[in-house]
This record gives C-alpha cells, structure tokens and sequence, in this order.
C-alpha cells in the first residue's frame, strides 16, 4: 500500500484497542504465542464502516495500525462479526491490521444493485474477499475463519494464493465438492444438519423468516454443547441477521451446497475451478474444536492431502464450532502465528 494512503487510513489503536484491552499482551519468542486471558465484555464492535467493493456496499469493523501486516476474520452462519469481540483487540495489541467485514446478507453490508442474485454460493463468498481486498488496496493478507467464512478463505487460498500470505481455517478443507453433495454421511452428522434440509423447503424459507434469533439458538446449542452463552450475546449476533437479503442469501447457499439449486453465471467458472478440489498451498493451521457438535473433531489426516505446503492441525479442547469465540486465545495465537512470519 503506498505510505500516503497508509497515512490517510483512520487507525485505532488509540479508540478500540483501548476499548477492549485492559493489560498490555506480552510478546513471547515462541512459535505458538501465548495471549492473555481476555475478559468477558459487553462492548460492540464500533465504528462499523462501509466501503464500496464489487458488487456489495460491504460494513466492516477495522482496529490496529494500517501499516501492519493485515488479517482478515470472516464469520460464520448463524453469527456475525461479534465472534471475533476477544480476537480482534488481541491481535490489534500485537501491531496487525485487523479486518473483520459482514459476510453478504449480514449486517450493514448490502448489495449495490436491486437486480443483483442473492447468490450465497461458495464462489460468491470467496470473489466478495477478493473485491474487498481490492477495494482497501491490500495486496495480501491473512485469512482466518470458520464455517461460511473458513470456506470463504479456503476459497481465496485455493484460487487465489498470491493474495493469502497464511490461512487459518476452522474444520479443514471447507471447499464444497457440489458433485458428492448426495452422498449420506453418518447419522449422528446428518441430524446435526437438520436445518440444511429443511431450508431447501418453501416450509423453511417461511421458518428463517420467521425465526431467524430462536434457529440460531438452537443451532448454536447443538454446534457448541460447552459455550454458555447468554440472550446478550446471542441478540448482538441476531441483529445481524435484519439484513433484508438474510434469508434469500442463506437459503441459497444451502441449496446450492446440496447441488438443487443451480449457481449464478456469473460464478461458474470460478464454481469449475472449486468442483475440481484445488489444493491449498499457503502456510495453514487448521483448527477443530473437540466438542464441535456439528463437525467432529479428527487428527487432520483425512485432508491432508488437500494441503500441499506447510500446514499445522490441532485440536483445541473443549470448544464447539464458533471457536473464535469460544476459545479467542488459542484462534488469535493460531493467526498471529502466521501475520508474524516474515513472507
């Protein structure tokens, strides 16, 4: 990024470092970083800002010095950018660039153009990082995320690995194989997908609209048997599920992961490149959480193959699915490891 624009870009580690670190972090001169313990808190992320980039007018929430290495933390569903409210004052303490957006159809971001579909497909998810990229001028960056946003990353690895100096990805290898999309999986895994099913009927649709807070809750207690959280949390996330193209967006993902509903033109060569599996070739660390009561836990061995340069797998104990939040330490560790390295 040239020095004047790195200069003009608002910084906040005076506003929302202060906002959410009470202690300075310590730098330790181990591989796996040791973060303190963050407190519990109450704050929002703010300011959010937007900023025009594709086909999104995208909201995203910024903290560190612009002139540090970047990462960018991309959310899941049903969450928001609130499951990062511990990981992104840990990192921005440590000197990085912290970029947390709304994944379209959540929160402030919104679609530029009424006539636009509201596609949720895996390539929509992974160009709409590469558009914001390009509209804040970063060149490169660290990506970390899980669920929706891991696969969104794994995307941008995969097919754009000159962009991704490191990847940390929750659950593996995220990229959808559409083509296999009708093969059972065990029972145990297929009930804890109920929703995915459900979304592909007309009755589910009507469900989203009309339950989108009471399905989050219940999916969260079903992904994350351990995390307690409490009706605050759990509306800060839901508030960002008032986005109008909440329920058009999810409902296509769902279906299009499940091969019946058809991707958008506008994808499909990009929809090619991801059915062949491309290999991941960036540093990565891949993360499960052993009490992850929608994907279980493994040794990493059975996507071992789908990395093909340095890639690190550990299994984090006692956490679920939404592990940055439930587990912010061992996540912020995971990406400073990878934004401290010298590319």
């Amino acid at each position: 990024m040239p020095k004047e624009l790195k200069h003009n870009r608002r910084t906040f580690l005076g506003t929302a470092v202060l906002s959410f670190v009470t202690a300075e972090i310590a730098l330790m001169g181990t591989a796996h970083a040791n973060f303190d313990k963050p407190k519990a808190t109450e704050l929002r992320f703010a300011p959010i800002h937007q900023i025009k980039a594709g086909l999104l007018d995208i909201g995203y929430y910024e903290a560190g010095p612009s002139d540090e290495p970047p990462v960018l933390l991309l959310h899941g569903f049903p969450y928001s950018i609130d499951s990062y409210i511990d990981v992104a004052p840990m990192l921005a303490a440590r000197g990085c660039w912290v970029i947390i957006p709304y994944l379209r159809g959540h929160g402030s971001t919104r679609f530029l153009d009424s006539a636009t579909p509201r596609s949720g497909q895996q390539a929509a998810i992974g160009a709409d990082v590469i558009a914001l990229m390009d509209a804040l001028k970063l060149d490169r960056a660290v990506l970390a995320g899980y669920d929706w946003g891991g696969r969104a990353a794994c995307v941008v690895a995969a097919l754009w690995s000159e962009r991704c100096t490191g990847l940390v990805s929750v659950n593996s290898y995220l990229i959808q194989d559409i083509a296999k999309a009708g093969l059972p999986l065990s029972p145990t895994i297929e009930s804890g997908i109920w929703y995915q099913y459900y979304f592909q009927t007309e009755r589910g649709r009507a469900g989203l609209i009309a339950n989108r807070r009471e399905i989050a809750r219940s999916l969260w207690i079903r992904n994350s048997p351990n995390w307690r959280f409490d009706e605050a949390m759990l509306d800060r996330h839901a508030s960002a599920f008032d986005n109008p193209d909440y329920v058009d967006v999810v409902i296509h993902s769902y279906r299009h992961r499940l091969g019946l509903a058809a991707g958008y033109p506008l994808y499909e060569e990009l929809e090619q490149r991801l059915a062949a599996q491309p290999p991941i070739t960036v540093p990565t660390i891949t993360l499960d959480g052993d009490a992850d009561g929608v994907v279980p836990a493994t040794d990493g061995k059975s996507t071992a193959a789908k990395f093909t340069g340095e890639r690190q797998h550990r299994v984090i104990p006692n956490v679920g699915h939404n592990l940055p939040q439930e587990d912010p330490t061992a996540f912020a560790a995971a990406v400073w490891e990878l934004a401290s390295k010298k590319h």
